[in-house]
Formats: structure tokens, C-alpha cells, sequence
């Protein structure tokens, strides 16, 4: 790696190390339970001579520097150190880059004093680990690395190796290991980081344990727990899905506001989008095929991480002093301001920055600040590396047939399920394709859609008999294109599946179909194999033929699709063989640095010709979007990289969309927001570990980037964001002086042996307060709402709920509460009447207590 960020404060704790010495260690046992190598690990601390075992084993390695607080350890087959305390990879001979020409970064008065490593300009393109030894080390492939069984293990290994092989995901965690930052658990990222560092090591071992990531899925979805098989596509899902909680960061502003200004351009009077989905949901769904689509049309699909769709821009032609206008409300000037030709304003605290474009026909609205007083609970948007890579948009339409009323959703996908057509579904399907018209009911359906046990005998002949005939008897050969058209058919919407019209306010007649909105970078695709019915489960084994380059999109797309390239290239798929009942996993995988195609069947790791892929009976896919032009733009700026002038300015860039513009075909625009805060500045709890967010570019690689993707805004002047600093000192206050005056007032109710009047409040509020007094939650909750704990009588008396989940308070804390923050209604239980309560409702006091108590 070789740049700031693998600089370690501990090492200072190393004592004199020796590669002889390592050596002789490797060839040792573990000194707690005995057990030889590979990958016993080594304590690096002074005068400390342990070895231990891995997470192979009983992981005793793990233990010795937790209990010994000795941070540092080395990997005796790999010769690769991590630092328990950083939490990644450290290196004890780090390579430093020199340090850019020109004046280095200036830091306000008032600001913290900067990291004691400054920053260090590295290649624009995602350079490599610098530790080959000749240039031949470059063209040999890595990530040939087995997965060891752990039992019934092979959906896990199959899905990890798939993944693994997608160059955007896997280099993010290898040239962005600095991002991979989370206060949750079971901290899934770090295990994930963790794994893929060891499988694409240029001395790996011929195979790994996933034994870290198999545990922290089985924390997250207690499915996974035991020794059954599973499958591998609901694995993927629960993998993604935490990965994304963990990782996902609140999208800032003035890139949200661009967004939704976007979204308004593009949307008609009688379009009815979806709103976000919480991000605290607990699942979320693949946009699915045929009837199953037509359930999700209320619930949205997958729609809890919605997409943003970056267009790329059309090329402007923008002097340099363009590149520094301002896109924020500047601030007064108060530190002095550098003048340089053609530049208006390069420096100052804080820097005027380039506005964001999102292409000609995007407008850029200024960012609604909420006023003090506002007492509504904003919504928050969420971004992630996982919804960069795989999140697409699909746009849902519905027609009336009565009042031709079209009602649109959009929903957002991370997979899409394809059902596997049958002889009599393709006939229909070519024939509603070749005419142009709706496709009848049943024509995205599965082959197989009988039901009972008469069904199903008549289904095992048929499928007996179909496996001793040739497959040229039985027809044409369902291609993956077939699957695309079924899942994309229109649906008739009548007899009991009538749609809703709001126009008419009646059950309608409809025809429902949906197209495109957005592409992802790297498309999933799920063959819906399986189908499990109520008495019995089966396979559908049809060959699916599928194009290894070039499937092509553009008959699904959206005409609002904002999506330049729509060819894809296949990077893995993952084969099931068996029945439905039992079977294995493998994964055909493309290596990136070779491009041979390789068979990765749990730790064996074959290489096998392409023909050998198109005939696998695929299960799960992912595309990859193929652009050469995205190749010759990287090339075009390795170039501009490499003319130093050292008259030339130096910029700040993000170094996660760095990532993407090396490893994606359409990366967007720069997104620079990501290490800033709202104000332009870096954000107080960000500033201690900038540089893993940026990278320094000179001005003439920054000039091309901007030109041609447009974002920003322009950074080349970093500071503390003294605003941000003075918000959170207040926010810090706040907190204080809520939860001490809250305490004070229930400690004085608790106190009291019969008070007069006893108020309710809701405890699903409650808990929304306590978060955010505890700093879990920054946004402050909104009005109190008591309406899921009060029924209203006849009278018009509001009283309590029967066993409503609420908390007992004084009249003072309510009044306390209620003057900061509103809402109602008002619920207060008279002494007699709290001696009636079920004694199993009176529990909302302990409640409280107990809640509070940790505060």
C-alpha cells in the first residue's frame, strides 16, 4: 500500500523483529492448545514471545491480546500484520510517498492541530500493494483462493467467492480499507474485510476459514445457526443487507437536494412515487416476477435503500475559475486569500467550491435548513458501497382499462428474481414479443405451475421422462433474454387480482408492466429454480441458456432511463446441483487480472475453459456492466497523472469515488460530500481520520475528472468545520441538560408513595428520546405521540389503551417533555383510577427506571 493511512500508532510497541525469526517461529505450535500451522500468529509486542492459534482453530491468538492488551500480531504463513486496537492491517515497513509540491494544508487558528502523518499524494489508478518483487508478480492472478467447508457450508463459499470476484466490492475493501468504519454488531464489514484481504494476498494460503463471517451471520439471522443446507440466494440477501446497515452513511444536503431535484424534473402530475422505506427495517425484497410483482406494487419491492441515479453529464466546456464557484452560502473571509492565474479565491477558510452538476437538465436547489422550532423528524436518506454497486430502479406501471388512469412506482432492487419460462410460456412469450402486445396471464408464470398431488405425480413423469430425451425434442432453449421478457411481461389485472383505481374509486380492470428506471453497476440475477408448495417442494432443472458478454438491456429500459452503458459482461455465476430437498453449491468465477474462468468448489480452486460455464446450470448471476471506454478514460489519466508540474495546485477528491471511477463503468459524478459537511467543511468527527476518505490529485487530473463527470465541489483547502464543531457542543448540551433534568424530575416522582395523578407516555417514543439523549440517534425525535396507547370513548374522553406499551410519569416530567417537544394527546390516570389498572398494564414506571439507568 505504501500511503498514510496503513500508519499505525502502535507500532512504537514492536520490538526487534526478524523474518529468521518468524520463519522459526511458523515451523512452532500453538502455545495454548498445541496445534501446528498454517496461520498461527505471532505478538509483536516487546518481550512478548507468544504464538497462537488462528480462528482456524480456537482462535487463542485473539485471546492472548485482548487479555494481554498487546495490540499487534503477524500471521506466520502470510507475514501480514493487524492491529487489534486500529482494527485493520498495519505494515511494518510502510513505503511513504513524497509529499506533494506546493504549500501543505492549512489549518485555521481555532481548528485541532493536524494528524501527526500528513496526507500523501498517491496514483490516480488503484495502485498495488508495492511488495512485488518483479513485474511478472503483476500479471499472475490472485483471489485463487478455496473456501474450507465448515459443514453444509458450500451456499456460504459459493456466495463469498461470487462476491469476492466482483472487482468494485472487493476493491473497495482493499484500496478503501480505512472507510470500513462501524459501531454495530456483530461488525459483519470487518469480517468481510478481513477475508477478502486474506483471499486476494499476493502469499495466500491455497485456502481460508470463513469461520468470523459464518458466526456473524448466524448472529444476524438465526437461519444460518446449525448445520442444515441453506439457501445460497437468502444468504447473499442477509449478507448484503447487514453489510450495507453497517457501512451506510446519511447523504449530506446538497447531494440530497440534488437528487430529489432531479427526481421532481423527472416525474408527471399523475405520477405517485414511493416514499423511502426506514432504514430499520427488517426486510427487504427482491423486485420478483408475475403475481409476486403484483403484491409488491403496495409494499414498493425492495425499496429500503432507494438508488440514486447519477446520469452521466453531457461534456461542457468550463474555465478553470469555473471550477471553484461557489455551490454553498459563502462565509466570511478570515484568514488570508491566495490569488492564482485564473483562479478566483483557491484558498481561505473556508474555500469557495465548484458547484455539482448532474448533467444539463438537472436543476440545483439550495438545501431547506429546518428552523429551530421545527418540530417534525426529518427524513433521512442512506447510502452505502452495497447500493452504489448492485442498487437499480424499476418503474411500475398500472393503466386503468376503464378511465386509462397510469399510476407509477419506483422500486428500488438489488436482485432480480427471473421465473424459467416453460415450452408453452415461451410460445406465448415470442408471440406477445413479435406482436407487440400484452402478454396474457400465465406468461411470466413458472413452467411449472400445477399444484396438488395429482399435479405433482404427473409433474415426476414428465420430468423423468424429459431427463432420458434429448433436449432438442422438447423445443427451443430457454435463453436468460427469455427469462428478462417473462419477468418484464405485462399482467392482466382482473377477476380476483383487479386493480384499485383512485380515478374511478372502484375495482378496475388493468394491464400491469414495469421497465428499467435506473441500471446497476453490477446486476444479480436469481433463476427461480426452487418452488415449494404446501405439501411438497421441487427443482425446476431447465437449462437457461446465458451470454457470458454482451447481454444487452436496452428492450427492458425505462425511456426516462437515465443509464448510458446497457451491455453487461458475466463475472460469476453460482451452479446447484441436486434436488430440491438436497445438493451443492459451486461457483464459476472470471478472474480479473487473467480472465480465465475458474471453478471454485469449496477449497478447491480448478481452472476450467468457458464452455464449461455456458452449459452450468446457473442459479445465480452477476453482470457486470461492460464499457471500453471507461478502460481508455483510466488510461487517459494515468497519463495526466504522470506529468508533474509542480507548478500545478493539488485537489482533494474522494477516494471512495476515486474507487468507482477505477473499478466502475459509469461512476457518476464526484462526490466530494462524502468527507465534507453541509457548510464545506470537514466534519469534526471525520477530521481524525481524513486521510482515508481523500486522495491528492494535481490540477490538471482534477481539471479532466470535473470536466467530464462533473460533482465536486472543489476541494484544496481542508479545515474544521468551526460550525459543525459549535452545532455539536450545543446538541452535546442539550442532551446533558434533557436526560439530568429528566432524571431529576422521575427520581422525585419515584419518591412520591401515592401521587395525585400519574401521566402516560408512549414507550415507542420514549425509546426514539432515549436514543437520542444517549447520542444513538442524532436527530432529536418528533412530537410525542400518544396515539398508539389512547382510545377515545364515546364521550369523547381519552383514556388508556388496555395493555398499551407505555411509561408512568409525573405531571411535571410531562410538562417538561411536552413544552420541548409537543404532541399529545394528553393521558393522565387520578389515583382511583390507577388502583383499578391491570396490575400486568402497570409496568411502564419500572420501565423507565430501567431504561434510563445506564444513562
Amino acid at each position: 500500500m505504501g500511503d498514510s493511512r496503513d500508519l499505525c500508532p502502535h507500532l512504537d510497541s514492536i520490538g526487534e523483529v526478524t523474518k529468521e525469526d518468524l520463519l522459526l517461529k511458523s515451523k512452532g505450535t500453538c502455545q495454548s492448545c498445541g496445534v501446528s500451522g498454517p496461520n498461527l500468529w505471532a505478538c509483536l509486542q516487546v518481550a512478548c514471545s507468544y504464538v497462537g492459534c488462528g480462528e482456524s482453530f480456537a482462535d487463542h491468538s485473539t485471546v492472548h491480546a485482548q487479555a494481554k492488551r498487546h495490540n499487534l500480531t503477524v500471521n506466520l504463513t502470510t507475514f501480514r500484520v493487524w492491529c487489534y486496537a486500529c482494527e485493520k492491517e498495519v505494515f511494518l515497513e510502510p513505503r511513504l510517498a513524497a509529499r506533494p509540491p506546493g504549500p501543505p494544508p492549512k489549518f485555521s487558528e481555532q481548528d485541532s492541530a493536524p494528524p501527526s502523518h500528513p496526507l500523501k499524494a498517491v496514483p490516480i489508478a488503484v495502485a498495488d500493494e508495492g511488495e512485488s518483487e518483479s513485474e511478472d508478480d503483476d500479471l499472475k492472478p490472485r483471489g485463487l483462493t478455496g473456501m474450507k467447508n465448515l459443514g453444509n457450508s458450500c451456499y456460504m463459499n459459493a456466495a463469498l467467492q461470487a462476491l469476492s470476484n466482483c472487482p468494485p466490492l472487493t476493491q473497495f475493501f482493499l484500496e478503501c480499507g480505512g472507510l470500513v468504519r462501524t459501531d454495530k454488531k456483530p461488525a459483519l464489514c470487518k469480517s468481510y474485510q478481513k477475508l477478502v484481504s486474506e483471499v486476494w494476498h499476493r502469499k495466500r494460503p491455497s485456502y481460508v476459514v470463513p469461520t468470523s463471517l459464518s458466526h456473524g451471520i448466524k448472529l444476524v439471522n438465526p437461519m444460518f445457526r446449525g448445520y442444515a443446507q441453506q439457501d445460497t440466494q437468502e444468504f447473499l440477501r442477509c449478507l448484503m443487507d447487514q453489510l450495507h446497515e453497517e457501512l451506510k452513511e446519511p447523504v449530506v444536503a446538497a447531494a440530497a437536494a440534488l437528487t430529489e431535484a432531479r427526481d421532481s424534473d423527472s416525474s408527471d402530475t399523475d405520477e405517485k412515487r414511493e416514499g423511502d422505506r426506514s432504514p430499520s427495517e427488517d426486510e427487504f425484497l427482491s423486485c420478483d416476477s408475475s403475481s409476486d410483482r403484483a403484491q409488491q406494487l403496495g409494499a414498493g419491492g425492495r425499496g429500503r435503500r432507494r438508488g440514486h441515479r447519477h446520469g452521466r453529464p453531457e461534456p461542457a466546456a468550463r474555465g478553470r475559475a469555473a471550477a471553484v464557484t461557489a455551490v454553498h452560502q459563502p462565509l466570511p473571509d478570515t484568514s488570508p486569500v491566495h490569488h492564482h492565474e485564473g483562479h478566483a479565491k483557491l484558498a481561505g477558510s473556508p474555500p469557495r467550491a465548484s458547484p455539482v452538476r448532474m448533467g444539463p437538465s438537472y436543476v440545483l436547489k439550495k438545501a431547506q435548513v429546518p428552523s429551530a422550532g421545527s418540530r417534525r423528524r426529518k427524513e433521512q436518506r442512506y447510502r452505502s458501497v452495497i447500493s452504489d454497486i448492485f442498487d437499480g430502479s424499476i418503474l411500475s406501471l398500472v393503466q386503468c382499462l376503464t378511465c386509462d388512469r397510469v399510476s407509477t412506482t419506483v422500486e428500488t432492487f438489488q436482485d432480480l428474481s427471473l421465473p424459467i419460462p416453460g415450452k408453452e410460456d415461451l410460445a406465448k412469450l415470442h408471440s406477445a414479443i413479435y406482436q407487440n402486445v400484452p402478454a396474457k396471464p400465465g406468461a411470466c408464470g413458472d413452467s411449472s405451475a400445477a399444484q396438488g398431488w395429482l399435479a405433482f405425480i404427473v409433474e415426476y413423469i414428465r420430468r423423468f421422462v424429459v431427463s432420458c430425451t434429448p433436449s432438442w425434442f422438447w423445443g427451443p432453449v430457454v435463453t436468460l433474454e427469455d427469462c428478462l421478457a417473462a419477468f418484464f411481461a405485462a399482467d392482466e389485472l382482473k377477476g380476483d387480482n383487479m386493480y384499485s383505481c383512485e380515478r374511478c374509486k372502484k375495482l378496475r380492470n388493468g394491464v400491469k408492466y414495469c421497465k428499467v428506471l435506473r441500471l446497476p453497476e453490477i446486476l444479480c440475477i436469481h433463476l427461480k429454480r426452487f418452488r415449494h408448495e404446501v405439501m411438497y417442494s421441487f427443482k425446476i432443472n431447465s437449462h437457461v441458456s446465458f451470454p457470458l458478454e454482451g447481454l444487452d438491456l436496452r428492450p427492458f429500459l425505462a425511456k426516462e432511463c437515465t443509464s448510458q452503458i446497457t451491455t453487461y459482461d458475466l463475472l460469476s455465476v453460482i451452479c446447484h446441483h441436486g434436488t430440491a430437498g438436497s445438493g451443492h453449491y459451486i461457483a464459476y468465477c472470471q478472474n480479473v487480472i487473467n480472465g480465465q474462468w475458474y471453478e471454485f468448489d469449496d477449497q478447491y480452486v480448478t481452472e476450467v475453459h468457458e464452455t464449461v460455464v455456458q452449459n452450468a446450470e446457473a442459479y445465480v448471476l452477476f453482470y457486470r456492466k461492460s464499457s471500453e471506454e471507461a478502460v481508455r478514460g483510466r488510461q487517459q489519466v494515468v497519463s495526466l497523472a504522470a506529468m508533474r508540474e509542480p507548478s500545478l495546485l493539488r485537489f482533494y477528491v474522494s477516494r471512495e469515488w476515486l474507487n468507482k471511477f477505477n473499478t466502475f463503468a459509469e461512476p457518476g459524478p464526484i462526490t466530494n460530500h462524502t468527507f465534507l459537511c453541509s457548510h464545506g467543511g470537514i466534519p469534526p468527527n471525520k477530521y481524525h481520520y481524513i486521510d482515508d476518505l481523500v486522495v491528492i490529485l494535481p490540477q490538471n487530473v482534477w481539471e479532466h475528472l470535473y470536466n467530464r463527470f462533473g460533482g465536486g465541489p472543489a476541494v484544496n483547502h481542508l479545515y474544521v468545520c468551526s460550525i459543525c464543531q459549535v452545532e455539536i457542543e450545543a446538541l452535546a448540551k442539550r442532551r446533558r441538560v434533557e436526560i439530568d433534568t429528566f432524571i431529576k424530575l422521575n427520581k422525585a416522582f419515584q419518591a412520591e408513595e401515592s401521587p395525585s395523578v400519574i401521566y402516560c407516555i408512549s414507550m415507542q417514543w420514549f425509546r426514539e428520546w432515549e436514543a437520542f439523549v444517549k447520542g444513538k440517534d442524532n436527530e432529536p425525535p418528533g412530537p410525542i405521540d400518544n396515539s398508539r396507547i389512547a382510545q377515545v370513548k364515546g364521550s369523547g374522553h381519552i383514556q388508556l389503551k388496555q395493555g398499551a406499551d407505555y411509561g408512568q410519569i409525573s405531571e411535571e416530567t410531562w410538562g417538561y417533555l411536552n413544552n420541548l417537544y409537543g404532541g399529545g394527546p394528553e393521558i393522565a390516570l387520578r389515583q382511583s383510577v390507577a388502583q383499578l389498572q391491570d396490575p400486568e398494564s402497570l409496568h411502564g414506571e419500572q420501565k423507565i427506571e430501567a431504561e434510563t439507568r445506564a444513562v
